[in-house]
């Protein structure tokens, strides 16, 4: 599933395409995604200018007018396609799933413009697009998620206050969506490598001093991950082709069993399952 830093880049590039673009015509080929369609949903987007595209966590947002919005989530293998009229051959992913070209099976959702389209495409359906009509029922929308990471709001007095009494570990507080919007499990890990943290560690025994260096680490390694394009882990491309680099700068992620890339560190990346998911840490500047 792309996380925060991919969905960045994919609404960098929808913004730049279609922000003050009306929608001429939409084209329903499957309706049966993680939430059915509404019926209104032709309807809803026809004939109306997409004003901007923001973002929240991993939900892309277009503005409409009158406060209206279409969310988009991209699930686990969603793709969004642009399609330019007069270049067939161009690359069109602006996602990190799959082939950079359209694929031929799967392309469910098409939202024409003038002289170009966005197609949605997804194999297992798991992502959706969802209306709303006010910016009260946006933010109830969202209302269950935690703060971003570069919001205000995720701040040490919030962080303390979340893990008063709890015992989990810091790896899982910091995929809780609840906790913290945004963050999943490849950046969680090199979040904590650069915090110097053990993702074992009990989150009731973090002081204050650790808890502003997740924090603050967490907004470094996201926006360092945005600047290199995200992580091409497969394939991952921007609409201008340019492929995700930030991979290239992983310290711990998927180098099970090499050397610590911390100067003077001689430790070995460890591998461990945490909450069913991989887990990659430094197993002595960690400790």
């Amino acid at each position: 599933m792309p996380e925060l830093p991919e969905v960045e880049i994919v609404r960098q590039s929808l913004d730049k395409n279609i922000k003050q673009k009306k929608v001429k015509k939409v084209i329903i080929r499957n309706k049966n995604l993680r939430f059915k369609l509404p019926t209104h949903f032709k309807n809803f987007l026809e004939n109306k200018k997409i004003t901007r595209v923001t973002r929240f966590s991993k939900y892309i947002i277009l503005n409409l007018p009158k406060n209206e919005f279409c969310i988009i989530h991209l699930g686990m293998s969603g793709t969004l396609h642009l399609i330019k009229d007069k270049n067939k051959n161009n690359l069109t992913n602006l996602s990190f799933y799959n082939s950079p070209l359209l694929p031929k099976n799967h392309n469910h959702i098409e939202i024409i413009f003038n002289k170009f389209k966005v197609v949605y495409n997804d194999p297992r359906r798991f992502g959706f697009f969802q209306l709303i009509k006010t910016i009260k029922n946006l933010n109830k929308r969202f209302s269950h998620l935690g703060p971003e990471p570069f919001d205000k709001k995720f701040n040490v007095k919030y962080f303390k206050n979340f893990i008063k009494n709890k015992k989990k570990k810091v790896k899982d507080l910091l995929i809780d969506q609840k906790f913290v919007s945004g963050i999943g499990n490849i950046y969680v890990s090199e979040i904590l490598f650069l915090s110097k943290i053990n993702p074992y560690k009990k989150v009731n025994l973090l002081n204050k001093k650790e808890c502003n260096i997740i924090i603050e680490n967490s907004k470094t390694i996201l926006l360092k991950a945005i600047k290199k394009g995200g992580s091409s882990i497969r394939d991952f491309k921007n609409t201008e082709g340019s492929k995700g680099n930030f991979q290239d700068s992983f310290k711990v992620y998927q180098r099970n069993g090499l050397n610590c890339k911390r100067i003077g560190c001689k430790g070995i990346i460890t591998k461990k399952v945490i909450a069913n998911r991989s887990t990659f840490f430094c197993n002595t500047c960690q400790n």
